[in-house]
């Protein structure tokens, strides 16, 4: 490992997810916070919004030029899908050596991009410069189904919940509380990008549906799985745990995990291994923050992979 100080810049901060990372890169001793771009907040301070950041920064407007023309040593990409491309193109040109890690959909089926994963995907780390963060509900499916993925007889079934948080700051229907109040609002029941991007990682159909719930953060992902041989509830806690062993942000436990339980923390837990009769098909339930080890979280764990940093620097563990 190095010693070295590395200068970071958030494209896209207003969000949830930039909150997040803000916290994690006022916490970091190796991370220096050089600009932070926001279209909406542009000129006031951020010490205003963020009492963790005791700098002097305030929010810019900055468009792909100005990013790139600030010459650090690593960008987050913390925009909405469809809109990272200008910026990576900018950034390559002036500083090819720039790690950009992207928080959208847009590079997660870029073969060039490494995907990050890390608990399943750090062997293919190879020094890239350019890392796509998974998706959060893309996170816990794989989480949930990965230890299994050699016993599948078929595609899994995953339902899933998660807080508003997941919609953005962007108002809609999907994150206006009145709406949700009471309430679990269905959406995009197929070929939802999540579903899409854990089929083409696992290299397996999985079949996703998604729903939005009134609570503000966190999600809860139960995965339906048939397998082609029947197994003891033992031998899949056991693959489970052999999977995740040495992992401190993945925590295998007995019984269902509770979305409440994993709010404001950084890891996930996966649990509540339940088999049906016959012993061939077992449901698995998966939690995690959707703006930490779903977004914020994973990202601090990829910038610190590619700059040569212990992975878990400045993450809470």
């Amino acid at each position: 490992m190095n010693d070295s100080t590395y200068t970071l810049g958030i494209v896209g901060a207003r969000g949830h997810t930039g909150a997040e990372l803000i916290k994690l890169v006022a916490a970091h001793p190796r991370l220096q916070l050089a600009f932070v771009s926001s279209r909406e907040l542009d000129g006031k301070p951020l010490a205003d919004h963020h009492p963790e950041y005791t700098g002097e920064l305030h929010y810019e407007n900055l468009d792909a030029d100005a990013v790139a023309a600030k010459g650090v040593d690593a960008v987050i990409l913390a925009l909405p899908n469809g809109l990272a491309a200008p910026f990576v193109a900018a950034i390559q040109a002036a500083k090819p050596e720039t790690v950009i890690v992207d928080l959208s959909a847009d590079y997660r089926f870029d073969g060039q991009w490494y995907y990050g994963l890390p608990e399943l995907t750090r062997g293919r780390y190879q020094g890239q410069k350019h890392i796509s963060n998974p998706g959060c509900y893309a996170t816990a499916m794989q989480l949930a189904i990965h230890p299994l993925l050699d016993l599948l007889a078929g595609p899994p079934q995953c339902f899933g919940v998660s807080g508003y948080s997941g919609a953005g700051t962007s108002p809609s229907d999907k994150n206006n509380p009145e709406l949700l109040a009471d309430n679990l609002m269905p959406y995009s029941l197929t070929n939802h990008m999540h579903e899409r991007e854990v089929s083409a990682q696992l290299g397996v159909p999985v079949e996703f549906m998604p729903h939005v719930a009134p609570h503000f953060r966190g999600i809860t992902l139960t995965a339906n799985l048939w397998l082609n041989r029947a197994q003891t509830r033992e031998q899949i806690v056991e693959r489970f745990q052999q999977a995740y062993a040495g992992e401190p942000l993945v925590e295998i436990v007995d019984e269902a995990p509770w979305v409440s339980h994993i709010a404001g923390r950084h890891g996930a837990q996966v649990g509540g291994f339940t088999l049906a009769p016959g012993n061939k098909r077992v449901v698995v339930v998966a939690t995690l923050d959707n703006l930490l080890k779903g977004a914020a979280t994973q990202a601090m764990q990829n910038l610190n992979l590619a700059l040569g940093i212990d992975e878990l620097t400045s993450i809470p563990h």
